[in-house]
């Protein structure tokens, strides 16, 4: 009785704190730490990687993922804006930068702050790829999806702890830590990444669209990607991404819509896939 009263405990918890709002999808999510809390730390740590790695600068490269960030960024504030959310990126402060690493990679932390690495580019092989995963990014950073994480990550350690305490026999306790260290990534924290992922991919398709770039080419960048992975890759449900085939499959699907969302702003032909 005692661990079913701190499981409702917790969850009562978790279902007052849960107030903050996607704006893409327009649905609670968790946010257990702001933005205000967040978004300081992420950008000393973003300092120090760059004061760490050989960050690329002044080359026909570097200038180019400035000026994809800088065009995805714009239509995100265009879209932002016209869908009732003025204002929401007065805290962001935007930061493209490319770093010499072979790894094959881009990534951004809250709040904005975005890298590349060399690696990634002759898979993005054009600057329409590098939108397709700027893109991608960016909603990452609008859906807050680092502050969800960490909120579902406070989730599964109070749940642990609840869970130890409450049982008292120490060898059904152990039987509960490992099932639920299982259980909890397996059917819990490992599908709800892969949901962010495919959130950032399609609403990265809009982005990348209202910025001017066909959004058809981010299902040949993920083609790409498979072919540079040999197709190899865990199952998807054990998994932090969906699946090559899977992400491959729903950005040919959601196209249509990033086009027709892309004409509400005026946007009716794409530019090249400029090369590099």
């Amino acid at each position: 009785m005692k661990y079913k009263n701190s499981i409702v405990a917790v969850g009562t918890l978790i279902m007052f704190l849960s107030c903050a709002t996607n704006p893409l999808t327009g649905k609670k999510t968790l946010a257990f730490v702001s933005n205000n809390e967040i978004f300081p730390s992420a950008f000393a740590q973003y300092d120090q990687f760059l004061s760490e790695n050989k960050v690329v600068n002044g080359t026909s490269d570097s200038e180019m993922i400035q000026r994809v960030g800088q065009r995805i960024a714009v239509a995100a504030e265009r879209w932002l804006n016209a869908n009732g959310h003025e204002g929401y990126l007065k805290d962001y402060k935007w930061e493209y930068n490319l770093v010499n690493d072979n790894t094959v990679n881009a990534w951004c932390m809250p709040g904005g702050k975005i890298v590349f690495y060399t690696g990634i580019l002759p898979i993005a092989q054009n600057e329409t790829g590098v939108a397709a995963i700027m893109g991608h990014e960016v909603a990452h950073a609008l859906a807050n999806h680092g502050q969800q994480r960490m909120s579902a990550a406070y989730i599964q350690q109070g749940l642990a702890v609840a869970g130890n305490i409450a049982i008292k026999d120490e060898q059904t306790r152990g039987i509960f830590n490992q099932s639920y260290g299982v259980g909890s990534n397996v059917l819990g924290m490992l599908p709800f990444s892969r949901s962010h992922e495919s959130q950032s991919d399609e609403f990265g398709l809009t982005l990348m669209a209202i910025a001017g770039y066909n959004p058809d080419e981010a299902a040949e960048l993920w083609k790409r990607m498979k072919a540079n992975s040999g197709g190899e890759g865990p199952p998807e449900f054990l998994s932090t991404h969906p699946s090559n085939d899977t992400r491959i499959s729903n950005l040919q699907g959601w196209a249509p819509k990033s086009k027709a969302e892309a004409k509400k702003f005026g946007v009716t032909s794409f530019r090249p896939l400029g090369e590099f």
